[in-house]
């Protein structure tokens, strides 16, 4: 079953083009190490603040590649933009 990580968070609109830039870097090293990686999305809501969604091939590869966060020094840099932030984890269960 495929697995999700969705964040929600905010991003001052001064520092959103550093952001997209940070995230992009965060995003192809992750996938360098964890191919199970196979989409994300960002989108920005009514509110202004964002929902990101990390889409895994499987719960566990996405377990591998949170284990493994601390060695991406994108990670920090580019969540240090951000405020208000959370994240859940959850498994697919009806994709059409």
């Amino acid at each position: 079953m495929s697995a999700v990580r969705s964040h929600r968070y905010s991003v001052p609109d001064a520092d959103l083009e550093e952001f997209l830039a940070r995230r992009s870097s965060l995003i192809a090293t992750v996938r360098e190490g964890h191919p199970g990686l196979t989409s994300t999305v960002l989108i920005r809501l009514e509110d202004g603040t964002y929902t990101d969604t990390w889409h895994w091939e499987s719960a566990e590869q996405l377990g591998a590649a949170l284990a493994a966060i601390f060695t991406f020094p994108e990670a920090p840099l580019t969540m240090g933009l951000t405020k208000d932030a959370i994240a859940l984890n959850g498994e697919v269960v009806d994709e059409r």
